[in-house]
Order: structure tokens, then sequence, then C-alpha cells
């Protein structure tokens, strides 16, 4: 099965996914709304996901779509983490029967951050795990964009 790039009208509902290979951030949002907020981060033990994890997020929140962040480097090469991303997502596919789409999420890490930062100024620690979750929301709010987008170039103008 493919990987969808968009969605369709009918979407209302999405969970996005920041994942890594110690830890997967998860976000909820609305097409609606075009907002997304975390909810929280998985760990990854021995390269497997918490799939039982996901699998309660998905039955608590009934998604019509699913979105995997994707990594690619600054000149839009595949990077390491790009193939993994791409297997979670067919995973997903195979094991929720659900829509899944993809979103570029490079700087979603770094907005990340400086959402966190705006919120605790001058907090220092080192990686916090929900920034994870931070970064898949901001994947979710920026295909909700993406997809706004889409919708625009495809209504005539009067």
């Amino acid at each position: 099965m493919a990987l969808h790039p968009t969605a369709t009208p009918s979407c209302r509902i999405a969970l996005g996914f920041d994942f890594g290979r110690a830890r997967i951030g998860v976000a909820v949002g609305e097409t609606i709304t075009g907002a997304a907020r975390p909810l929280r981060t998985l760990p990854v033990r021995r390269q497997c996901p918490d799939w039982d994890a996901i699998a309660r997020l998905i039955a608590e929140w009934r998604p019509d779509w699913l979105v995997i962040g994707v990594p690619r480097h600054a000149d839009d090469t595949a990077s390491a983490m790009t193939e993994a991303a791409l297997r979670f997502g067919r995973q997903l596919q195979g094991r929720f029967h659900l829509p899944v789409a993809t979103m570029d999420e490079r700087l979603s890490s770094w907005e990340a951050e400086r959402r966190e930062f705006e919120t605790a100024a001058n907090r220092r620690r080192s990686h916090d795990p929900t920034l994870d979750a931070q970064a898949a929301a901001v994947i979710l709010e920026s295909w909700f964009n993406h997809q706004r987008n889409l919708a625009s170039c495809a209504t005539p103008n009067p």
C-alpha cells in the first residue's frame, strides 16, 4: 500500500507522529481548526514502537488520518531516518488500516524547541521528551496548512 500525500475533505481528526529511533512523539489535531496539540511521547524499545500504546491512542481518538513526519536533508535528499520513518508509516497503515500521509518534517524539532522556549523561558535542561510530542504537533499543523493550500488552489476564483 502506498502512503498518501494528501487527505480527503472528510478528514476531521488526525494523529501526527514524530518518528525517532528512541522515541515517537504523538499529537492530535482537527482539520476544522487546523490546530494540533501534543499528546505524549512513546518509547521505542529494541527498534520496535509501542504498538499497544499506539493502538490505544487510535481507539481513543478514532482518527480519520495518520500523519508521519519524514525527515530529509536541507537539500531535500533522503536522510538516514527517511526510510525508517516511511517504513513506520507503512506499518501503521498495515496494522490499523487507516490512510497515512507523510509530511516533510524539516525544522519541526527546531520549531518545537522554539515553542517550548517561549512557554518555559530560560529553563535549561537536556533533551526534553515532551519536545517529540510538540514536534508531532508542528508536523500535523504543517500538514493541515498544506491541505488548506491544496484546497484553495483547487477552488476556482469567481
